[in-house]
């Protein structure tokens, strides 16, 4: 299958003629029968170890091995384009596996570029799960690498403020040290980092993958060796992904670009509404002119994506009135789905992070919907008027 458009639709799908259904099923089986104690031994050990079910082998325990949540990876990876993909119960819990894994390899050191999604740098900085980060530019990398580094950890585009990073050069920086890129704001549709030298790609697919603000998981695109390290911590740990949620993001896959293009346009033209608007200081948008000056779009993005951060005139109280103010736009966090969303990003998602690395008191993130861009632009103007 040649586009993503059709990928999107039949991946994970191909066997459900022959098994004379139209949609998968869902398997709620918390517990499956065996054969006989020896081959129950054998299938426990492989699958408690990162291993794959033989066909005709029994899936021992749900925590083990759920097929229904199967299908949704073997989708998602086709999409990313990597070997295998590995669900978690949230996209915290997918992150935190990859660092247990690396962990788990003799490695404790990680170099990340901020900024990246609040929860993801309280995990580094603190180092709750024993790893030492060390915080760098994006020219910076390969200066901060030492012999336990494990993984180099970027997010493009950034978290809260869209700054692009150039894959291919983090990666030439990195060298033999894997990274792993937070493809969340992305998705498959505008970016794939494996065709530029990613090991592993997160996503948390409570966003765009789920895409209807009703299911909560998380997912990594990894080849095989890092995805046998990555069920083996989740075996282990317990972070499983429910077979329905596994079901709904299955399900959404097949809306997302069709979705994610949607969403686009509209936030293209909110920024260019927003940038024009006198309350506005500042729009943070790939899609602006200065907003990819490393030429991002096209070469590694397909198009700039549907969330946007802008600063409003006034600082802090003119923002928090302003998100106070929205009536259709709703006042929440998270991101990619059918609704519009306003956050400010320093009082919420990046709370936790470091003074000196938290965004402007004044900026607020939006994460653009399937509204009518007429009446998202109405309300936002309201908005923008009620202060002061």
């Amino acid at each position: 299958m040649s586009t993503l458009e059709t990928r999107a639709v039949h991946a994970g799908r191909r066997d459900l003629a022959g098994l004379g259904v139209h949609v998968p099923s869902i398997d709620l089986s918390t517990t499956n029968p065996l054969a006989d104690v020896e081959s129950g031994g054998d299938a426990y050990e492989r699958l408690a170890t990162g291993g794959r079910p033989i066909p005709g082998s029994s899936h021992v325990y749900a925590r083990l091995w759920n097929p229904t949540v199967a299908r949704f990876e073997e989708a998602l990876a086709e999409l990313e384009g990597s070997e295998e993909a590995v669900a978690f119960a949230s996209g915290m819990a997918a992150l935190t596996a990859c660092l247990l894994a690396m962990s788990a390899s003799g490695k404790r050191h990680v170099v990340a570029v901020r900024p990246v999604y609040g929860g993801t740098d309280h995990l580094l900085d603190n180092g709750l799960l024993g790893v030492e980060v060390t915080w760098v530019g994006k020219k910076e990398i390969e200066h901060a690498l030492r012999p336990e580094t494990g993984l180099v950890l970027v997010e493009t585009p950034a978290n809260p403020t869209l700054e692009l990073l150039d894959l291919d050069d983090v990666c030439a920086q990195a060298g033999d040290v894997p990274v792993l890129v937070d493809n969340t704001f992305a998705t498959p549709i505008l970016q794939r980092p494996m065709r530029h030298g990613a090991a592993l790609v997160l996503h948390s697919a409570t966003k765009f993958i789920g895409g209807h603000g009703d299911v909560m998981a998380g997912v990594v695109a990894a080849g095989p060796e890092w995805a046998a390290s990555l069920r083996r911590v989740r075996a282990v740990t317990g972070g499983v992904l429910h077979p329905l949620a596994g079901y709904l993001l299955h399900r959404g896959l097949q809306t997302l670009p069709v979705r994610v293009r949607a969403q686009q346009d509209s936030a293209q033209r909110i920024a260019e509404w927003l940038v024009a608007h006198p309350a506005v200081d500042a729009v943070h948008f790939p899609g602006l002119p200065g907003g990819d000056p490393d030429g991002i779009l096209g070469r590694q993005m397909a198009g700039p994506g549907s969330v946007m951060a802008f600063e409003v005139v006034g600082g802090y109280p003119a923002a928090a009135a302003v998100a106070n103010a929205c009536e259709l736009v709703t006042h929440a966090v998270s991101l990619g789905g059918t609704e519009t969303l306003i956050e400010h990003p320093a009082s919420l998602t990046h709370r936790p992070v470091a003074a000196e690395a938290r965004p402007s008191p004044g900026l607020l993130r939006i994460s653009v919907g399937l509204e009518s861009v007429e009446d998202l632009c109405a309300d936002l103007d309201r908005a923008l008027k009620s202060w002061p």
